[in-house]
This record gives C-alpha cells, sequence and structure tokens, in this order.
C-alpha cells in the first residue's frame, strides 16, 4: 500500500485529491496538511512514502519548506502539484529536492500515474521538464529575467506580482520588512525594472502570476 500525504491549504483542493486517490485499491491518504508548520510536523510524525505538495503554501517560503522536507529525509518523495508549469518552475523544484512536477491542470490519471512511479523510487517529469533540466546543468539559458533571481527571489517576485504590499508579504514568508523590501530591490535591479506595476505586467506576460 502506498501512503500518501497531501499538502494543499485549499479544502476543496484536497477533498478533490483524496478522493482520486482513494479510489484506487494500492494508494492510502495518511495525512492533510494545510500550511507549512502543519507539514513540517506530519512529515515527521506520520508514516508516509509521497507527499503531494502544493507549492503556494502559507506559514514561509515553499523552496524551504521542500528543502526542509528532504533534510528530515533525505529520501522523502515529493510531488510538487502546482498552478505553475513545467518552464516556470519545475527546474527549480527539482533543484530544490522534489522528486516528481505536475501541473493542476493534467488529467487525474497522470496524479495516480505520478504517486505511482515515485512510490516506486523513480522520479516523474515531462520531456519538456528534462530538457529544461538538461539545458540548466549544461549552463545554457534562455535569457529570461526572472532566471536571474534566486529562489528567495522568485518568491517576493511572484508575491509583489500578485498586487502584494511588502508588509503582507513579510508575513506571508516569515519574514522581516526590511528583508522583503531588500529582496525588491535587488529583484528590481536584476530584472532591469523601476516598479511593482511593470514586474506585475512581466509576471502576466509570461504565465508568472
Amino acid at each position: 500500500m502506498i501512503r500518501v500525504m497531501i499538502a494543499d491549504d485549499h479544502a476543496v483542493v484536497r477533498r478533490g485529491l483524496r478522493q482520486i486517490l482513494s479510489e484506487t485499491e494500492d494508494i492510502q491518504v495518511v495525512g492533510e496538511a494545510s500550511n507549512a508548520d502543519e507539514v513540517r510536523a506530519q512529515a515527521q510524525e506520520l508514516r508516509w512514502d509521497v507527499l503531494v505538495l502544493d507549492m503556494n503554501m502559507p506559514g514561509g517560503s515553499s523552496f524551504d519548506l521542500l528543502k526542509d522536507v528532504r533534510t528530515q529525509d533525505p529520501k522523502a518523495k515529493v510531488l510538487v502539484l502546482t498552478m505553475f508549469q513545467e518552464e516556470q518552475y519545475g527546474v527549480r523544484c527539482i533543484r530544490a529536492g522534489a522528486s516528481g512536477f505536475l501541473s493542476k491542470e493534467s488529467a487525474p490519471e497522470k496524479l495516480l500515474e505520478a504517486v505511482r512511479k515515485l512510490a516506486h523510487g523513480g522520479k516523474y517529469i515531462s520531456v519538456e521538464l528534462a530538457e529544461a533540466l538538461a539545458s540548466a546543468v549544461a549552463g545554457e539559458t534562455d535569457g529570461n529575467p526572472h532566471d536571474r533571481l534566486s529562489d528567495r527571489e522568485m518568491e517576493v517576485f511572484r508575491q509583489l506580482a500578485s498586487g502584494r504590499t511588502v508588509s503582507q508579504i513579510a508575513e506571508a514568508l516569515s519574514l522581516s520588512v526590511k528583508t522583503v523590501s531588500t529582496h525588491r530591490t535587488r529583484i528590481l535591479k536584476k530584472m532591469g525594472m523601476g516598479s511593482n506595476a511593470e514586474l506585475m505586467r512581466y509576471a502576466l506576460k509570461n504565465g508568472l502570476a
């Protein structure tokens, strides 16, 4: 039996995932988490084989959360399930320790396939993501401004692009206002932009918000 833990901040999404996974004979949902702290706690307390993790969990940095889970258990199998496409976040997630990446737009059959593959020691990535990983390893880049950002800066950028204030971002990512302001300054400089409005337009154009 494959034991799965679901982590998503939306109750409706968790219920839908539980229903899909529970309809099979070889998969059992053993826990749910709605924020980063719950993920960390349950990752230690429960016996699980695969963690299905949304990358928009409240309570801190999603990339830090992923890394923390892998630090607790280096063999942990984490399937990132997100609204974003592979080309925007896939490489970053795999680098942070995920074993698979799947868009929420994928069919339920893909979710089941991914969970089973991870549980049996494999990785689940698309052809497009495999090519992006190969390019990243070879040092090739497509020159997109957002590719210059660190993982932390990328998260702050995404929050800024969604229209959140510096104070709101600080609370969401468990950072100080000063730290977020510093990240904002660096983001604008790296991307060659002068305002949040420019960041928002860029994010919308490139499917990052």
